[in-house]
Parts: C-alpha cells; sequence; structure tokens
C-alpha cells in the first residue's frame, strides 16, 4: 500500500493541468522568432533562393550531392541569367551527350509553350549516291519520340544545316518540305553547330504555337549555344 501511495504522488507532481497548457503553448510561441534554429532557417532560405535565381548548385540535405534549380518556364526568357545557369551546369564536364542532355533539358524547362528541344548531329549518309555529305542524327532531346534521321538539306533542320544559318519559322506548315515529326509543331527554330568551320549538327526546338520564337529568342538562343560549343568537346563527332 506504501508503494501504491508513492506511485499515486509522483503521478500527482508530473501532472499538468489544462491553464499550464495553455500557459507554455502562449509562452513558446513568441519565443520561437528568437530561437536560433529560426535565426539558422533565413541564411538557408537565402542560399536557395540564390541558386534559384543565378544557376548556381546547392546540395541535397539528404544525399549530399549537387542539385540545380530553375525557375518556372517563361514566355519571355531572360537569356542572361539562362547563361549563367548553363555555364554553372556545363562547368568541369565536356561531354558532348552529356552537355547536350543537359542543354536541352534546360531549355525546355526554361522557355514556355515548347514541344520538343535538342540536338540532331551529322552523321554518314545512308544514301550516299544522292552526293549528301550527312545525315542529321537524332541526339539528346526533351519531348515527345522524334524523327531519328533527317537527310542532309531536307526539311528546316536539313535546310539550317545546308546553309549553315539560323533558320526561324513562324509557320512551319508553309515551310516547303517541311518534315513532321510531331503533327503538334506550327513554329520552329534552328540554328547549326558550327565550330572551328566545321558543321557538327544543329539546334532544334518546336512549339505549338504559331511565331513562337522572334528575333530577341533568336539572339539568346544562339548566344546560349555558342557558350554550349565553347564548353564542349566534340570529339571524333562527323563534321562537314
Amino acid at each position: 500500500m506504501a508503494n501504491k501511495a508513492l506511485a499515486t504522488r509522483q503521478r500527482m507532481r508530473h501532472r499538468v493541468e489544462p491553464s499550464q497548457l495553455a500557459t507554455r503553448h502562449h509562452v513558446a510561441r513568441p519565443a520561437q522568432k528568437n530561437h536560433p534554429a529560426a535565426t539558422r532557417l533565413v541564411p538557408t532560405t537565402v542560399g536557395k533562393l540564390t541558386a534559384l535565381l543565378t544557376g548556381f548548385h546547392s546540395t541535397s540535405s539528404t544525399t549530399g550531392t549537387p542539385m540545380f534549380e530553375t525557375s518556372a518556364a517563361s514566355d519571355k526568357p531572360d537569356y542572361d541569367l539562362l547563361n549563367k545557369q548553363l555555364a554553372s551546369i556545363l562547368e568541369g564536364e565536356r561531354a558532348l551527350m552529356t552537355n547536350a542532355a543537359q542543354f536541352s533539358a534546360l531549355i525546355f524547362n526554361s522557355i514556355s509553350d515548347l514541344n520538343w528541344a535538342g540536338f540532331y548531329f551529322c552523321s554518314e549518309a545512308r544514301t550516299a549516291d544522292q552526293g549528301r555529305p550527312c545525315d542529321l542524327l537524332l541526339g539528346a532531346f526533351q519531348g515527345k519520340v522524334a524523327c531519328v534521321r533527317i537527310p542532309f538539306g531536307r526539311g528546316v533542320c536539313g535546310s539550317a544545316a545546308q546553309e549553315r544559318k539560323t533558320f526561324l519559322v513562324p509557320d512551319v506548315h508553309a515551310f516547303p518540305g517541311h518534315i513532321a515529326c510531331d503533327s503538334a509543331s506550327n513554329s520552329e527554330i534552328v540554328i547549326p553547330i558550327i565550330k572551328d568551320g566545321k558543321l557538327y549538327g544543329v539546334l532544334d526546338i518546336d512549339s505549338p504555337r504559331l511565331a513562337r520564337f522572334n528575333a530577341e529568342d533568336q539572339a539568346g538562343l544562339e548566344s546560349m549555344l555558342a557558350a554550349f560549343i565553347a564548353a564542349t568537346d566534340f570529339g571524333s563527332l562527323p563534321s562537314v
């Protein structure tokens, strides 16, 4: 009995009355404002925002590996910012397919109203009797399944490669010889990949919206592609 009475007194000693709960809750809430943990949230949030806006790497709290965050897709992208993000993504890596994949993902997720963004690279022509210097073979991309091989000089991609200049097409259905890899595409911009005077392929970007691309997009994308070319080794890839 004595032991039972002692246990009862101990439970009563640790019992918290409802009024005490309210008081503790009320006192604890404002105290959180000056809590060290709350203070530490500030630089963490600022660091994440910096990574989001400038494209620098942050680190995953779960794996410890580098992460990269981009802002939402924009109808009028900030190409200066995208160039900074691209430089951060490609830093320390010169492998062609790796960089092409990263470049495609950045473009596809940063520019609104796109249904395809990626690369075609020069490859040995299957039908040499037609005198074509090369075919354009599908490389890294974002979007639906695409045409695998495009003849040199055909369609928007083949024409941009042949003439070695950017083709900005507001309505692909009005372009002579257009190759419809995706019937949803209505406008397109294709930029040739030229390094040291040699053509290695093209960057191809499609949109389901008519006249999606303008001169500002062309200048911005050409600038980004130039940075990609400078940061990438093309190795033994065929060229013309």
